[in-house]
């Protein structure tokens, strides 16, 4: 199994002053349930090498088994610190596309055209696409063959406008990514907040919040494996 992962390059929080990237255990989790199961991965960026990391997301709270281990794994430090730049990624070369989150998806990949061709062609091609938290964003610009929104019709989920609110980042954030889906014509749904929830329709795999990255990346190595 060939995945490809996809980390935003966007870093500064609106005009906060503060930072934001990607979730550290959006990524870590993802990344060793995929490994671990004999995947060969590739991390990609719009920009190329280092993605800005979210801060939040290294505080002692967002702390996982995973986050820990990928703390002392210099060789997996060093491979997200050289990402390759997305313009040079091919859907052929991959069996698969895994997106985490962090707030920085809203700002960069929502409206990345080589993100979103490249979201396409893996969709065309019947290769699964997985999202977890924000980086559904990625999916809002998408479309489908007949032209219009991949997401309508979709039954999905993402970071939801309560939790958007708990985190009080509603009115720094370029859109709010439950209504934009449903905006398009998604069947949005989502869980209790902060606890793992997930949705696939076909080959789309969407989770709501960090909780959910485990369950997204099983949910796609079974998809892979063509197991129900």
């Amino acid at each position: 199994m060939k995945i490809l992962i996809v980390l935003t390059s966007h870093s500064e929080l609106g005009d906060t002053g503060k930072n934001t990237g990607f979730w550290i255990e959006e990524f870590a989790t993802p990344h060793y349930v995929l490994a671990d199961a004999g995947a060969d991965i590739t991390i990609a960026s719009p920009k190329g090498g280092q993605p800005p990391v979210d801060p939040l997301s290294e505080l002692a709270d967002a702390q996982t088994p995973s986050t820990e281990r990928f703390y002392k794994d210099d060789v997996l430090i060093d491979k997200v610190a050289h990402s390759f730049q997305l313009a040079d990624m091919q859907h052929e070369d991959y069996d698969a596309v895994f997106y985490p989150g962090g707030h920085g998806p809203l700002w960069d990949l929502a409206t990345d055209k080589i993100s979103i061709k490249l979201i396409e062609e893996f969709y065309n091609h019947q290769k699964p696409i997985a999202f977890v938290c924000h980086a559904p964003a990625a999916l809002v610009n998408t479309m489908a063959k007949k032209g219009q929104p991949l997401v309508k019709g979709k039954h999905l989920t993402s970071f939801s406008n309560s939790e958007e609110e708990a985190v009080k980042l509603s009115k720094v954030v370029p859109f709010i990514l439950e209504d934009e889906l449903v905006k398009h014509g998604a069947h949005y749904t989502k869980g209790s907040d902060w606890t793992s929830y997930v949705q696939q329709d076909g080959l789309l795999i969407t989770g709501q919040n960090p909780a959910s990255s485990e369950a997204v990346a099983k949910l796609l190595l079974k998809t892979l494996k063509g197991e129900k």
